[in-house]
């Protein structure tokens, strides 16, 4: 069957999904790709509910007072404390480990460490003592006989996809403090751990609170398909994806394509310029502190400028050496093809470098395109970055607009016109002069996030890349009119 997309383009229906449809599932053909997807109806309806639940929990949380929600974090953050209570999440978190290590699986955010666990807490209790900003007056338009009071309000239901890290979870449960409810759907990877952490923290914890039911609640299936049902349902106030690029932007069009409003938070990966003016210590530090472990934030693109060559190539690989020392493993490089004699021989030896499905024998290092500069790797224990030698920090600017997701930039020079050039000109919502990793919004800003945006599809209107709890709110006009005779 021809499917007609994109207004003048054509997919057909495969013999795969035609013979696995049947009567009341759905097909929603992307309008910018073309893909066809599929969702059964069993998972069409479990998402369904969950999002009727929230939908009914947002209308009833108006009546719920801000100490109330400050009694659900403090709850959800101490049934995360009571190692009673937590015992039975770790056990299922070891489980969805131990399963996609089998499957070959990435799981170095999978893992509920101790450190994940206080983070988790942490930001539990920050949201407690956040001010609620409900009804907060914003600004007062006074006429004479009247005013106009401009109040935030709560957005409405927050739909969330995201990717297997469990310290998510608690973090977005933030959008309760600006009155909204929200609707998870976490990666297969995790949702074990996701329905020990509801059953055991996050539903006693709202009933502990007199929330209502639903304004908190996940999409308990580990189908893809339960995501694009999820962001199908235009009653979502706004919907939020956050994992890998291509998984993102599918799902960020299907909520577009539902007149839904969309935050996405995908393709990642940090850049370091070292400029004529930079520090080679300096460098090696921040190249260094910028590969302790796989997230968005992660340096993946290294621009060296050709005049420091002979210096900084060295500071960098010493960095690479040692952030793979620190791993106990081999860190992996590419290089632009034609720059490969910038680099010792010895680099381009075969050695053990450790992937998702274990050890694999390959060579250090490996050549690319200048095309290929903002390809995101997804390491496991091996850090893996890109190296490219520069005429100028102008082309690095520029290459930097042009093929990076234009996500993270940091600039190492000891000239300050430089910093403020570079500023200036580099697309890129968040921009430093040292280590990348700085990029997070509990670490930088005390605030737990929801997400990072990059500016792959555009800069932001109104607020900043940082994606928090406080930040997912409308605003209405409230008028108090004091003289009876005032018209127009």
């Amino acid at each position: 069957m021809p499917l007609l997309w994109g207004g003048n383009r054509v997919s057909r229906v495969s013999a795969e999904v035609a013979e696995a449809f049947v009567e009341g599932d759905q097909l929603v053909v992307v309008q910018t790709t073309g893909d066809i997807l599929h969702i059964p109806a069993e998972i069409a309806a479990v998402a369904t509910g969950a999002v009727s639940r929230a939908h009914r929990a947002f209308g009833a949380l108006g009546a719920c007072r801000d100490d109330q929600i400050s009694a659900f974090f403090e709850a959800f953050a101490d049934r995360l404390a009571d190692d009673d209570t937590f015992a039975p999440i770790v056990a299922a978190n070891e489980t969805d480990v131990d399963a996609a290590r089998a499957r070959g699986r990435s799981t170095t955010r999978l893992i509920l460490s101790s450190t994940m666990r206080a983070d988790m807490i942490a930001g539990l209790r920050g949201w407690r003592d956040a001010p609620g900003g409900r009804g907060q007056v914003v600004e007062t338009i006074t006429h004479e006989g009247w005013r106009v009071d401009q109040v935030r309000a709560g957005l409405g239901v927050v739909g969330f996809v995201f990717e297997g890290r469990p310290n998510v979870f608690a973090d977005a449960c933030g959008v309760l403090r600006s009155g909204n409810s929200v609707v998870f759907r976490i990666g297969s990877d995790a949702l074990g751990t996701a329905r020990a952490i509801v059953e055991h923290a996050l539903d006693p914890a709202l009933a502990q609170a007199g929330l209502p039911d639903g304004a908190v609640g996940l999409v308990d299936s580990a189908s893809r398909a339960a995501g694009w049902a999820l962001f199908s349902d235009s009653r979502l106030g706004l919907a939020v994806a956050r994992g890998s690029g291509q998984a993102v932007a599918q799902l960020g069009a299907v909520a577009r394509q539902a007149g839904i409003p969309v935050s996405l938070h995908g393709t990642g990966g940090a850049w370091i310029v070292a400029g004529a003016a930079a520090d080679a210590e300096a460098f090696g530090a921040a190249v260094f502190h910028s590969l302790d472990r796989k997230v968005c934030n992660t340096l993946n693109t290294c621009c060296i400028d050709a005049n420091r060559v002979d210096e900084l190539v060295p500071a960098f690989l010493d960095a690479l050496d040692r952030a793979g020392d620190r791993r106990s493993t081999v860190t992996k490089l590419h290089v632009v093809a034609g720059q490969e004699d910038q680099i010792p021989d010895s680099w381009f030896d075969e050695v053990k470098i450790s992937r998702a499905e274990g050890e694999v024998v390959e060579p250090r290092t490996e050549s690319l395109d200048w095309a290929d500069l903002g390809h995101e790797w997804e390491w496991e224990d091996s850090p893996e970055v890109t190296l490219a030698i520069v005429d100028s920090i102008d082309d690095a600017i520029e290459r930097f607009n042009a093929v990076s997701p234009r996500f993270a930039a940091s600039l190492i020079s000891t000239d300050a016109g430089e910093h403020e050039h570079f500023f200036n000109l580099v697309d890129a919502p968040f921009v430093g002069n040292g280590f990348t990793r700085w990029v997070d919004g509990q670490y930088a800003l005390d605030r737990p996030e929801l997400g990072l945006s990059n500016w792959e599809f555009g800069r932001l209107f109104g607020r900043g890349g940082v994606l928090s709890g406080d930040s997912v709110y409308t605003v209405r006009a409230r008028v108090t009119q004091d003289d009876p005779d005032i018209g127009r």
